[in-house]
Formats: C-alpha cells, structure tokens, sequence
C-alpha cells in the first residue's frame, strides 16, 4: 500500500494512462462494430427494398437526432453590445451588458445590429 503523496501520485498516474488507454481500445471496438452494423443494416434496406419514408427519416423536422457532443446551432447575433458583445435575443437569461443596459435606461432598440 503506498504510504506517501508521491507514490499515490505515481499510482494515479499509471492508473490515468491505463484508463486513457482502455479508453482508445473501446473507441477502436465501437467503430469496427459500428461499420459492421451500417453494412448490415444496408443489407436489410437493400433485401427489403425500404425507403427512407418506412424508416421515418422524412417528412419531420426534428426526427433525426444530433451526433452526441455536437453543439446546437447557434442563433444570428440580434444585439452588439457596446464593447463588441453580442446577443441573440434568445430565450433564458439576458447577458449582463443587456440588463444593465436596460436598468440604466437603456433600448434593446439601441443596440440592434442593423
């Protein structure tokens, strides 16, 4: 059992390198078994002759999900702050220059991008 801070040290070192490597092994896994899954899911569409309307991929906007981790597309700037700033007019909380704008008097007609 390691009974000072730097072989505790040295023992979570080598246990984040083993867990980075574990890590990159199951991303290898994933992506051979996910090519073997697309091929043989272009079997079944190819054998059975569906489409993508069977499959419900159209006709829905918000059918198909997003990759995971990817960002959500971020909305055209509505407001230029008065040091370069800017602000969509989006819904949630207004960023600081916007509410102490507005507290000082201020339009959000003031700071619209034309």
């Amino acid at each position: 059992m390691a009974s000072t801070l730097a072989d505790i040290n040295s023992q979570i070192k080598k246990h984040d390198e083993q867990i980075a490597q574990l890590r990159r092994q199951a991303e290898e896994l994933r992506n051979q078994e996910r090519s073997g899954v697309i091929e043989e899911v272009r079997k079944k569409i190819s054998e059975y002759g569906l489409t993508a309307s069977d499959l419900k991929l159209t006709g829905r906007v918000g059918a198909v999900k997003r990759a995971a981790g990817a960002a959500p597309a971020k909305a055209a700037a509505k407001y230029r702050g008065p040091t370069g700033e800017t602000w969509s007019g989006g819904r949630g909380r207004k960023p600081r220059w916007v509410t102490e704008a507005l507290a000082a008097g201020k339009s959000l007609s003031d700071y619209e991008i034309k």
